[in-house]
C-alpha cells in the first residue's frame, strides 16, 4: 500500500490516544509502510502499528478497545536524546 493511502491524520489521532498511556510517545514526524505494518517516527521515538489498526482509527475509532490501545502503546521505542558536552 503506498504511503499516501494511509491517512496520516488517523496516525496522529492514534498517537494522541496512546499518549494517555505513554506520554513519551511525542508528536508525529513521519511514517513508512512495511508489509502489513506502519513504522511511525515521533518526536520521542518510533512505534510500529498494524495497518488494520490505523484503518480502524480512520473508519471506526470507537471499535478500538482499551486493551488494544495499551498493547499498541507498549510497542513504543524511545529514542535517547544525545546531550551536548561542553
Amino acid at each position: 500500500m503506498p504511503k499516501h493511502n494511509i491517512p496520516a491524520y488517523a496516525i496522529v489521532e492514534l498517537l494522541m490516544r496512546l499518549s494517555h498511556y505513554n506520554r513519551r510517545i511525542g508528536d508525529y514526524k513521519g511514517h513508512a509502510i512495511r508489509a502489513n505494518d506502519v513504522l511511525v517516527k515521533t518526536s520521542g521515538g518510533r512505534i510500529n502499528f498494524p495497518q488494520a489498526l490505523i484503518m480502524r482509527q480512520f473508519a471506526n475509532p470507537e471499535l478500538i478497545s482499551h486493551d488494544e490501545l495499551i498493547k499498541a502503546a507498549s510497542q513504543f521505542n524511545a529514542v535517547r536524546v544525545k546531550q551536548k558536552t561542553i
